[in-house]
């Protein structure tokens, strides 16, 4: 199974605001405790960038597997701040072949984006369109445990 997880802390190393970490099927990603989106929103999206471009996670679009390397489209995922996104919602995930917008309300802090965009990133990967490269061995959204042959 596939997880990404975020979690508001002040458990981070002295000055970051983001820190991700990868193991197989998981991505955790911390943000400071008690920033607001103009905070984060520019360190996430040069963290979610680096992270992207190491090419361990794909999307299958339309049968075609997309990664940061493909020529036509890069692979991306970034946060907009979007002040159509009120804080009721928090967080709208757009996806089209190798982008991946994840539109949020401009003033929205670490702790209510974590706490929207858990379930909402839940749903996205249970479509099953991502899998992640993890050590010569394709983990995908099947059962806890399993991988693609």
């Amino acid at each position: 199974m596939l997880h990404v997880v975020y979690e508001a802390t002040t458990d981070l190393t002295a000055g970051r605001i983001v820190e991700i970490t990868e193991t197989r099927g998981w991505v955790t990603i911390k943000l400071r405790a008690g920033t607001l989106a103009h905070d984060y929103l520019t360190p996430l999206n040069d963290a979610l960038g680096r992270f992207v471009g190491q090419c361990s996670w794909f999307q299958i679009w339309r049968g075609q597997i997309i990664s940061a390397a493909s020529p036509d489209s890069p692979l991306s995922v970034r946060y907009v701040a979007d002040p159509d996104v009120d804080l009721r919602t928090s967080v709208q995930i757009r996806e089209h072949r190798g982008v991946v917008r994840l539109h949020v309300s401009p003033g929205l802090p670490a702790e209510l984006l974590a706490r929207a965009v858990n379930p909402a990133i839940e749903r996205f990967l249970a479509g099953g369109q991502w899998f992640q490269f993890w050590q010569g061995e394709i983990v995908t959204m099947g059962a806890p445990g399993t991988a693609a042959a």
